[in-house]
């Protein structure tokens, strides 16, 4: 009696159920292909089947179809080659610094970064015996006076976290290239929208970042609700020591998730522009408040590194550029920490909590002298507070803030 014959018990017969669905099948969202074991046709097959070049599945850890299709995505997004899942904007980030790191290294970042990539360099990538430092982002000058001989990665970010100072960012690429030191750019606000991280002069690639993180968290995701982050590349070698650190940490991402991504992806655009849109007015109408001494948006005439976002993100034929839905005031030093919350804790449809690029608009008071290291002459004296313009009618976005304002400062 041969194996296939063998009499199996209804249980069994559910498991190993010989019925295949028909292919062919096409609709406008691709279906979802989950896995942690994957099968092979033989134990040849098992030994010969390579994951790292995407020719083949090893094992869910490594990816499915459904994995590899975003993957592809996000790469055509950024206008990269190469592309690499995590579970998160900081897994992206450190993911790279533990690759490219090592005993005896020197990470160089911008004053103004992301909090939790500072967080990184200050405790894990100190106690592996890695030095950081941090640079002035608007005075390239200050990065190349910092650069020393145990300099091996460079961080970037356009605009910077929480009070949106865009920098000189080719000028920047340019120093990393001439030093020879590898710099990644923090791309979650750019989202491969408002310029492309690795042509940066438009010209098919002349100058450009080494690696671009993405926090998918935000706008590819579009929900508020799903946590991942990409890593793009567009040099082979780089994209594969960086893979392989992903594998030896462990690194995956859920296909429920990845799901929800592809099918945001085709809206993303939209979105983008509808919170670009939205945030323009109502900065612009903040900016008129008395309670404000400062709005900080790239976009706007006057805002830190200005003159920089338009040369980066105005393209020929789009004269108003292109930016995120993010902006941040600064509220004039007389009014208290107390009547600032007071401001945040007033507003009705803006939400207090971390996070962008999801259809509800959020809010967030920053205590900006416990954030930064170096002093900066383009932030006036006050107290920062960063708004995430959501989806909502931007006419009831800006009666709440004028109500807000109201309650809060009398004005």
């Amino acid at each position: 009696m041969t194996q296939s014959s063998l009499p199996h018990d209804i249980v069994t017969e559910l498991i190993h159920h010989g019925y295949e669905a028909p292919g062919g099948f096409a609709a406008p969202q691709p279906p979802v292909c989950k896995a942690s074991t994957v099968f092979f046709p033989d134990v040849a097959a098992m030994r010969d089947f390579d994951w790292k070049d995407k020719s083949a599945y090893t094992y869910g850890l490594h990816g499915t179809p459904t994995s590899y299709l975003l993957e592809e995505r996000i790469a055509s997004l950024e206008g990269g080659v190469q592309c690499l899942l995590v579970p998160s904007g900081l897994a992206a980030i450190a993911t790279v610094s533990l690759s490219l790191l090592r005993q005896g290294d020197e990470v160089l970042i911008p004053d103004n970064a992301y909090g939790p990539n500072k967080a990184l360099a200050e405790a894990e990538l100190r106690h592996y015996g890695i030095r950081h430092g941090y640079y002035d982002p608007l005075e390239p000058a200050d990065l190349e006076a910092r650069i020393t001989d145990a300099t091996r990665l460079i961080w970037l970010e356009a605009p910077g976290s929480v009070t949106m100072e865009f920098p000189d960012l080719a000028r920047l690429v340019r120093i990393c290239r001439d030093r020879r030191i590898t710099c990644v750019l923090d791309n979650t606000w750019g989202c491969g929208l408002a310029f492309s991280p690795f042509d940066l002069l438009r010209d098919g690639g002349s100058l450009g970042v080494d690696v671009s993180v993405h926090a998918l968290t935000k706008y590819p995701s579009g929900g508020g609700d799903v946590l991942m982050g990409s890593i793009t590349t567009r040099d082979e070698s780089l994209h594969m020591k960086l893979k392989l650190t992903h594998m030896r940490i462990g690194f995956g991402v859920g296909m429920n998730d990845v799901e929800a991504v592809l099918r945001s992806l085709p809206s993303l655009a939209l979105r983008y522009h509808a919170h670009d849109g939205a945030a323009r007015e109502l900065a612009r109408f903040m900016g008129d408040q008395p309670a404000v001494v400062q709005v900080l948006h790239p976009a706007l005439e006057g805002s830190p590194g200005h003159a920089s976002w338009k040369s980066l993100c105005c393209a020929e034929g789009q004269p108003d550029g292109v930016a995120a839905g993010l902006f941040s005031v600064v509220i004039d030093p007389k009014y208290s920490q107390a009547q600032v919350d007071r401001f945040c804790d007033s507003l009705k449809l803006f939400r207090i909590g971390y996070s962008w690029g999801g259809p509800v608009s959020l809010v967030v008071p920053y205590e900006l002298p416990s954030m930064r290291s170096l002093p900066s002459a383009a932030l006036k004296q006050g107290t920062v507070v960063r708004f995430s313009v959501g989806l909502e009618a931007v006419r009831d976005l800006r009666g709440d803030l004028a109500q807000a304002l109201q309650l809060a400062f009398g004005a």
